[in-house]
């Protein structure tokens, strides 16, 4: 049984889907320290102008964990970003058959990050058409702190044998533990498609939000086609 182990992202890319859809279990790494202005708070998406981001304001103290990290709803961010996706998507071939699924996404008050991103992703898994994959939560299963013995707990939890690490997780994990804990490490090799998208040339990692205005029901086809 294959195991795929991720931070909870905003909106993820499309590499975040294709782990996914590989994996047999999927769980959502949460209980491992935040790292401000990567991807946890933030992704981007394409706009007349170029490439913008989206960036849900929070609240952190160094060294907070993903799951304790709590949004800031001082800023009306949810009517900012909900807006974005009108302004820049609307003209998109498939927005009107998903833009209620975010509009009702975006009703809701979500107090920390994790449960924001772990609801989107797990609605956007579900239009992607993944939802039969299980997915786990780290910080209910594992309480190490070593990286590499936190990735094995998880694995062993989800009654998995074989580890789907992204493409540069031999940089920081220790390969031989993982050999004699008896689990299998494989890595993801996933290339970034090019597909049909508003205002002018291709550009590519955006969110996944972007692949399905434009593509629409043929999207997760298209993200596995790169494998």
């Amino acid at each position: 049984m294959i195991v795929a182990i991720h931070q909870p992202q905003y909106l993820p890319w499309l590499g975040y889907f294709d782990k996914m859809q590989q994996a047999d279990v999927f769980c959502y790494l949460d209980n491992v320290q935040y790292k401000k202005n990567e991807w946890q708070n933030r992704n981007r998406i394409k706009t007349a102008g170029g490439w913008q981001w989206l960036t849900v304001p929070v609240s952190y103290r160094f060294p907070q964990k993903i799951n304790e990290v709590k949004i800031n709803h001082a800023a009306k961010w949810a009517h900012k970003h909900l807006q974005a996706l009108l302004t820049n998507y609307s003209k998109a071939p498939f927005y009107k058959e998903y833009i209620d699924r975010f509009e009702n996404a975006y009703t809701k008050k979500y107090e920390k990050l994790s449960d924001l991103n772990i609801h989107l992703i797990e609605m956007l898994r579900d239009i992607l058409g993944l939802s039969q994959k299980a997915t786990l939560i780290a910080s209910q299963l594992s309480t190490s702190t070593d990286p590499t013995r936190r990735l094995i707990e998880l694995c062993r939890a989800a009654g998995g044998d074989t580890y789907l690490a992204g493409r540069d997780g031999a940089r920081y994990m220790d390969l031989d533990l993982f050999a004699d804990s008896g689990i299998k490490v494989v890595f993801q090799d996933f290339n970034h498609p090019a597909y049909p998208q508003l205002f002018g040339n291709f550009e590519s990692h955006l969110s996944v939000v972007d692949l399905l205005f434009n593509c629409g029901p043929e999207s997760m086809e298209i993200i596995r086609a790169q494998r």
